[in-house]
């Protein structure tokens, strides 16, 4: 942290960054919750819309992509007009979305609210754990402070689903959008009010635009690759274009990134071995999480029956265990043995839970056969995804901050939307055709059949985190110590 964010840290009231803290928290929470919520409503809105299953996939690829495409832009335009007017600008974008989210009457109306969702998001999003650190100084009030952001994006994922459940049961799928306009309206008072004023950098200092187009094409060239290759698709030629296309594009993102004056990407941030990993373990993570979400939710309701607000009970247990993890033993584990250890702690008990649920039954129950699964991710996650964020953000300054936690954001989003399209086609590829039949016994056993290889594949995602994780540095260590440690 440069001397002039360090003073206006320390000199802050306490009682002052505790509430500035809590609106970029609960910001955080407003846009997990809402990603989640709507897994859970998924079934009700491709009933009442008329939805093909492509274009259900789109209802949540098309958020995630617009956020992970635009994470490293809208972090460097937070660095460059203020992180204060990018959050506060996104939480407006992002609201005024989900009013037309609310308000979808088809398919092209809602994909195009949701693609602008995830463009407020990847804005609001972006700037939240740069604006978090520089609100401490190095230190365990900042390992605290990115602590709490973990386990908000952890626990919001259950809080999601259970509150999508709810709202769905209750009063439609619509309320599961609806209610962020209360939300974000208390947050955009409560931000002006909270939230310090900051300058940025200045236009001048320069904006990747072409960088920007590069890396959101590419993504959604992938996603839409992927989602090409389940049962109906065009064969794999198309698929197979379009994912070397999007290749293509990537791979022009990351020459720009070398060339460019003001690169959205450093490549000296991810010099590092320590931050490269942890990017790269969080991408595999989150991956391997979203693709759970989606695959245990159809499971839930379409195999063992449940509906809607079962479901999102379902996923209560879960988040109490993900917040007791994050908030009470993730810092304290991190502090004491090293980012390395609790990463391969939390990842062996994420691979277990995966393998439990690759046997999954055709007609089980839900106590037997997914709470125990989903008790274990909750341990995952509340430590994971605290260690992975630590070691990207540590040693950050107000120069890099928002760079590194768009980082962060990117490769979170960027892993969610790929891991749970690939998780997705693929499950829907080994099910088949049947699992667009009537009701009934041969389509229980198709969908679980493909249930189970995604399930099966979301665990060597993990085993490819642990490996990522085996590589990292013995002598990592936590956010808040010298950078040249980690």
């Amino acid at each position: 942290m440069d001397t002039a964010e360090t003073g206006a840290a320390a000199g802050t009231p306490a009682r002052s960054r505790r509430a500035a803290l809590a609106v970029l928290a609960t910001g955080q929470l407003m846009l997990v919750v809402d990603g989640t919520g709507v897994a859970v409503a998924l079934p009700r809105i491709r009933a009442d819309l008329g939805l093909a299953g492509a274009q259900l996939s789109w209802v949540v690829n098309g958020y995630l992509v617009a956020f992970g495409g635009l994470l490293l832009l809208c972090g460097r335009l937070g660095d460059l007009l203020g992180r204060r007017r990018m959050f506060l600008t996104g939480i407006a974008v992002f609201t005024a979305a989900s009013a037309l989210c609310g308000a979808a009457g088809g398919a092209a109306l809602l994909i195009a609210a949701r693609f602008a969702q995830g463009v407020g998001c990847a804005m609001a999003g972006s700037v939240i754990t740069g604006m978090a650190v520089l609100l401490y100084p190095e230190g365990r009030d900042r390992v605290r402070a990115i602590t709490v952001l973990a386990f908000v994006a952890a626990a919001g994922g259950s809080v999601g689903a259970l509150g999508g459940g709810v709202l769905t049961e209750l009063l439609g799928w619509p309320s599961v959008f609806l209610v962020n306009l209360p939300i974000g309206a208390l947050l955009l008072l409560f931000g002006r009010r909270t939230l310090a004023p900051d300058r940025g950098l200045g236009w001048g200092a320069g904006a990747d635009l072409l960088g920007a187009a590069l890396v959101t094409a590419g993504l959604m060239l992938l996603v839409f690759a992927l989602g090409a290759l389940g049962p109906g698709g065009p064969g794999p030629a198309l698929p197979a274009a379009l994912a070397a296309a999007g290749l293509v594009l990537l791979a022009g993102f990351a020459a720009r990134q070398r060339r460019a004056a003001a690169p959205l990407l450093d490549p000296a941030v991810l010099r590092s071995r320590t931050r490269a990993g942890g990017t790269l373990l969080t991408a595999l993570f989150v991956g391997a999480m979203f693709g759970f979400q989606y695959l245990v939710t159809l499971y839930l309701q379409e195999v063992l029956g449940l509906d809607s607000l079962e479901t999102g009970l379902a996923y209560l247990l879960a988040s109490a265990v993900i917040g007791a993890t994050s908030l009470a033993l993730a810092g304290p584990l991190i502090a004491r043995f090293g980012v390395r250890r609790v990463l391969l702690a939390g990842l062996a008990a994420g691979v277990l839970a995966f393998g439990w649920l690759a046997r999954v039954p055709e007609s089980g129950g839900f106590a037997a056969d997914v709470l125990p699964a989903m008790l274990a991710l909750g341990v995952s996650a509340g430590l994971v995804l605290p260690a992975a964020t630590a070691l990207v953000m540590a040693g950050a300054t107000g120069a890099d901050s928002g760079v590194r936690s768009g980082v962060v954001g990117t490769a979170q989003q960027v892993g969610g939307a790929l891991g749970l399209a690939a998780l997705a086609a693929l499950a829907a590829a080994v099910t088949g055709p049947a699992g667009d039949g009537a009701p009934g016994p041969a389509r229980s056993a198709a969908l679980t059949d493909g249930y189970r290889i995604g399930f099966a594949a979301g665990g060597l995602l993990l085993v490819l985190a642990a490996a990522v994780a085996l590589a990292l540095p013995r002598d990592g260590r936590p956010a808040g110590r010298p950078a040249g440690q980690v």
